[in-house]
């Protein structure tokens, strides 16, 4: 499912062409991302307790809003009461994907997989591990490392 990818000429030919789309249509960056659930209770206690992450505030009755680094992240409850499936995925961005992988499962987290190199860029890998929350939504930790010269 995730493969090991050499993108050696393409990382920053990609990165520049974003960088000149956003520069010409006037968008900045992702203001909020939001997170449908059914249960908005277990999802603050799950993003709060147990991945650390700050509550910001809560709009009563559905929703919830978290800081992710200077991102904001909504979860909210479905007025119909049906939390729709194939929500997005979160890639956590974390300094050292093995420790936060052994933080989070001493947390009580299941990690779908042990983390792992997603790609090997000219000048860095991409390491990810995958989990669920509660909800069973995909939730992701990558880092980006550095290569030595």
């Amino acid at each position: 499912m995730h493969r090991v990818r050499d993108a050696r000429t393409t990382g920053r030919d990609m990165t520049t062409s974003a960088a000149d789309a956003l520069a010409a249509t006037g968008l900045g960056r992702i203001g909020q991302i939001a997170m449908t659930v059914r249960d908005l209770r277990g999802a603050v206690t799950f993003y709060r307790d147990v991945l650390g992450l700050p509550l910001l505030f809560e709009a009563p009755p559905r929703l919830a809003f978290f800081d992710c680094a200077g991102q904001r992240l909504m979860l909210g409850e479905p007025e119909d009461g049906e939390a729709p499936r194939g929500n997005s995925v979160l890639y956590f961005s974390v300094p050292d994907v093995h420790a936060a992988h052994a933080t989070l499962t001493a947390r009580g987290v299941t990690f779908v997989d042990a983390p792992h190199l997603i790609a090997r860029l000219a000048d860095r890998e991409i390491w990810m591990a995958f989990l669920r929350d509660p909800e069973e939504n995909l939730l992701a930790i990558m880092a980006e490392v550095p290569l030595t010269n």
